[in-house]
């Protein structure tokens, strides 16, 4: 993966299920005990689980960790388009 000027860059890393370390992130869209809606320089993330609550928050740098149990990394573009705008419909009405 080349990482010239301007290009995305992004990395995700799950110790068993429990910790999730993601850089790039941008915004923290919105929060839960069961969701996160995450802004990232490669699109919009969603990660689903149970119990989850932010370890670590620094958007300077772009990192967020998260723990709990994780079910579910979904980005809200590509194949899920139709979803996504429907979603996105909802959100900024």
């Amino acid at each position: 993966m080349e990482h010239g000027k301007g290009a995305k860059h992004q990395e995700i890393r799950m110790l068993n299920r429990k910790t999730l370390e993601i850089t790039g992130v941008s915004n923290v869209d919105s929060f839960d005990n069961e969701e996160f809606l995450l802004e990232t320089e490669c699109g919009f993330l969603t990660v689903r689980g149970q119990n989850l609550h932010m370890k670590n928050l620094s958007l300077d740098q772009g990192l967020v960790a998260i723990e709990g149990t994780i079910h579910s990394l979904m980005y809200l573009d590509g194949a899920a388009g139709g979803k996504s705008k429907g979603l996105f419909g909802k959100l900024f009405k």
